[in-house]
């Protein structure tokens, strides 16, 4: 493992019962970089961000974050690393109850020992860097869509962590939000010097932000390379998931008997 690499996932294999979500899966993410994760509903996208934050464990293999394996940590030590990850959740998952100004600062107030002036004066600049100050008295039932999504990306980043792992960022925006939601990924990457790990359906988006991508198909990674490599891709899988094409390796038509046999045509013709 390089002193560049943050993440390293080798061999890793996991199952829920006697059902295999992901076989075998090797993976890295840079310091400072942006990767996606693609693939179809039910591929074990989200899985792997659950390994990765160690709220499950593999049954082999194993993910290691900045030189510790995360199964191998016990309760204490999880939770002191987990310190050093930020998580976006869908549509934000923001408290309901709690201000805009108060969700950004409980991790603050949770985690740390410092004075409110100063968690005051933190909370400004992270809802600042999302373009929010103006809105931190403003209670989540206030917030749009896109705002609530910002939000929570600033909370995501309060505690300055070196990894921020994003859930389907960009589902229910609209095309003003999502561009949004992408960029401030994006520079918000650069200006912390993050590692960003996207998981995410929409692929257009994605390709213009982040450096590399995984594509997850059947539980094992099905193809990588960087936007313009996935772009040009001839393979089967990677080009029916990029263009959105119908049918391909995913098929259209979930298996079924003759559809003549089902609708007794072979009988009514004979």
């Amino acid at each position: 493992m390089s002193s560049n690499t943050l993440i390293e996932i080798k061999d890793l294999n996991f199952s829920y019962g006697n059902r295999a979500i992901l076989n075998g899966i090797n993976m890295t993410a840079q310091r400072g970089k942006v990767i996606a994760i693609m693939g179809g509903s039910g591929s074990g996208k989200t899985t792997l961000l659950r390994l990765i934050s160690g709220a499950v464990e593999p049954s082999s293999g194993y993910v290691k974050f900045s030189n510790q394996i995360i199964h191998e940590l016990n309760r204490n030590e999880l939770f002191k690393l987990r310190r050093k990850m930020g998580m976006l959740f869908q549509f934000g998952a923001l408290f309901t109850d709690l201000s805009v100004f108060d969700n950004v600062a409980f991790q603050m107030r949770e985690h740390t020992d410092l004075p409110e002036s100063m968690i005051r004066d933190l909370v400004l600049m992270k809802l600042h860097a999302v373009g929010l100050r103006g809105a931190h008295q403003l209670m989540p039932n206030e917030l749009s869509g896109g705002m609530a999504r910002r939000v929570a990306l600033a909370r995501s980043i309060a505690l300055d962590p070196m990894l921020i792992m994003y859930d389907e960022p960009f589902t229910g925006l609209d095309p003003i939000s999502l561009s949004v939601i992408g960029n401030l990924i994006r520079r918000l990457t650069d200006a912390l010097g993050t590692t960003s790990i996207i998981v995410t359906h929409d692929v257009q988006e994605s390709l213009k932000i982040v450096d590399y991508v995984y594509f997850v198909a059947d539980g094992v990674i099905a193809a990588e390379g960087t936007p313009a490599e996935v772009r040009e891709s001839a393979k089967p899988f990677v080009h029916q998931f990029v263009h959105g094409e119908e049918d391909g390796p995913v098929p259209f038509h979930y298996p079924a008997a003759d559809y003549r046999h089902d609708l007794n045509l072979e009988n009514n013709c004979a």
